[in-house]
């Protein structure tokens, strides 16, 4: 690649350093295409490949019916003056898929969708305070207080709380108090969410009249067609969902309570592209494919291979690996060191295996058990060649 592009690439965890640690010979640089769960770098080199867009695709690249969709929403021009019937009918998709989604507005990137989930809570509340817990996003609200370009005012209105903590996750709650307008978080953070923890943050927002929002960008479509909050029982005021519900292509939205999501009228949270109908008919599509085929399922089966494999080698090669960490269907190696990841990130690439060296690494229905058993003998061997080297 040229240097036309600031930083290698414009998504930060494509880049080498991300990746593998630095650059590194042997290991791909940029793709040129993708299907299944196989992608190809640029020198035409084959990939198994586990880290699948960020969590982006639960089908695997190209699923047909997927872009069939797209590529007749394509021919019916992209986008125009009006709504398009398709942002109705996907919203009401949503709705009967995800029933705690009431009503929803659709936005392009995950960061965006939390963004507005945050600004409707301040606009309910009258509160201006967020606690957060994850990752949600690189827009200034949720940074952390040394981010560089993000005013200190701003920085002063978030901070963080534990996950899987319920009496600190309690008490800062509490300490918030009525400056509290939300509580956002992931319910997967390299673990399970605690029973008790969820719990606390329902109960305790409930108490002092702050909004629970869930960020469900990762696991909606994934763990369960209705995310996280459908296999765990969380009853949020708002949901965050976006990347697997349209299998690659760019959609997010925020949906939740209508009394919340009226509160629309009352601030302004808009986008040219928003309802552009491409991103809306491969999500109409996925949605059909990921209900019809209980897509979740097979991701737990063969997530529950993998993640079984991956303890198995880290017992094996317990001086490089010390566990393992995540659910079936989003999971990862913990190393003893940072150099040890990236070693096993560039071996395996050699090897022609794409396995991100932190959370996460996420199976498709794309993904049988051959592709695990291909993955884990790959993985095997890799960590063989770290602990010679």
């Amino acid at each position: 690649m040229t240097d036309a592009v600031a930083g290698f690439t414009s998504t930060g965890s494509k880049r080498p350093e991300a990746l593998f640690g630095g650059a590194a010979a042997g290991v791909p640089r940029t793709m040129v295409r993708s299907s299944g769960c196989r992608v190809w770098d640029a020198d035409g080199r084959e990939y198994l490949d586990l880290i699948m867009a960020l969590g982006a695709v639960a089908l695997g690249y190209g699923h047909p019916v997927v872009t069939e969709a797209a590529v007749r929403a394509v021919g019916d021009g992209v986008v125009g003056p009006l709504p398009p019937v398709l942002e109705e009918e996907v919203a009401a998709e949503l709705r009967r898929l995800i029933p705690w989604i009431e009503r929803v507005r659709f936005l392009k990137t995950g960061a965006e969708a939390v963004a507005a989930a945050v600004r409707l809570a301040r606009t309910v509340t009258g509160r201006e305070a967020v606690l957060g817990c994850g990752y949600h996003g690189w827009l200034d609200w949720c940074q952390a207080a040394d981010a560089r370009g993000v005013p200190a005012s701003t920085r002063s209105l978030y901070a963080e709380l534990p996950f899987n903590d319920a009496e600190r996750t309690r008490q800062r709650i509490r300490a918030a108090g009525d400056s509290l307008s939300a509580v956002v978080f992931e319910p997967v953070i390299m673990a399970p969410p605690d029973l008790e923890w969820l719990t606390v943050l329902r109960e305790e927002t409930a108490r002092i009249g702050a909004l629970l929002i869930v960020d469900e960008i990762k696991t909606v479509g994934r763990v369960a067609i209705g995310g996280a909050c459908e296999r765990y029982g969380v009853r949020p005021d708002l949901v965050i969902v976006g990347k697997a519900i349209a299998n690659g292509f760019p959609l997010a939205a925020v949906g939740g309570r209508a009394d919340v999501m009226a509160a629309v009228e009352r601030t302004w949270i808009s986008s040219t592209l928003a309802t552009e109908w491409v991103a809306l008919a491969a999500a109409r599509a996925t949605l059909g494919v990921l209900a019809g085929l209980r897509v979740p399922e097979h991701l737990g089966r063969v997530g529950a291979r993998l993640l079984a494999g991956l303890a198995a080698l880290a017992e094996r090669h317990s001086g490089i690996v010390r566990g393992t960490a995540g659910v079936p269907e989003m999971c990862c190696l913990q190393f003893h060191d940072e150099a040890a990841g990236a070693a096993l990130a560039v071996q395996a690439a050699r090897r022609g295996l794409l396995f991100k060296r932190s959370a996460y690494n996420f199976v498709s229905w794309a993904h049988d058990e051959a592709a695990i058993d291909r993955a884990l003998a790959v993985l095997d061997d890799a960590l063989a060649a770290v602990s010679r080297a």
